[in-house]
């Protein structure tokens, strides 16, 4: 077993981290692949075999880099994936550069313009992707751990997060806020919108 992306090495690096401690001989590896291929299939993806691969590659290249905090790894794998699954359609759509695509984009633009501007939160979510990318690794794990998830699942996550950071909940609070500020100040900044990103943990 071999992922087609990445050195011996790495590869090995992201089985443990994967495994979250009990070796399972590549089983794990194979299942999140499974599920992450599902993931990319429900949502019409070209190839997502490749996308899969993808994902583990940036997964791999954070481990390189520092310790991922985020637990289960699979949450993690779940946010990567979502981003390399944006990138993936937006590449779609310029390579589809026709009129005929040209002229459905545009009414469909319109469309979600006028019901909260679809548009504009692609845009966000690409300034956001950049923004996550030039933050310190720790400061990236951080913040996407502590904005995982949804309802109890949230709640139970970010107990977890100070746990194994040694803080408590308001000093986990006060270091996402501090990052979350960080971020809003550089989307404000981002060519892509002219307003920083709002905070919808509510």
């Amino acid at each position: 077993m071999r992922h087609p992306k990445l050195t011996e090495p790495a590869f090995r690096r992201l089985l443990v981290w994967l495994d979250d401690g009990v070796d399972s001989q590549g089983e794990t590896y194979l299942e999140m692949r499974r599920r992450l291929v599902a993931y990319f299939d429900r949502r019409n993806s070209v190839s997502p075999d490749a996308l899969a691969d993808e994902t583990f590659k940036r997964v791999a290249n954070t481990l390189e880099q520092s310790t991922i905090a985020v637990t289960p790894p699979a949450r993690y794998c779940y946010v990567v994936a979502r981003f390399v699954f944006l990138e993936d359609v937006r590449r779609r759509e310029s390579a589809h550069d026709n009129a005929a695509a040209r002229a459905d984009r545009l009414v469909t633009t319109s469309k979600d313009d006028e019901t909260g501007g679809f548009a504009i939160r692609e845009q966000r979510l690409e300034c956001l992707d950049r923004c996550l990318n030039a933050l310190d690794p720790v400061q990236r794990v951080l913040i996407v751990g502590y904005y995982s998830g949804v309802g109890r699942e949230k709640i139970d996550a970010r107990r977890e997060l100070a746990a194994r950071l040694g803080i408590t909940m308001n000093a986990l609070s006060s270091r996402a806020s501090r990052i979350r500020d960080l971020l809003e100040r550089c989307v404000a900044q981002c060519d892509c919108v002219s307003s920083p990103v709002r905070n919808e943990d509510a």
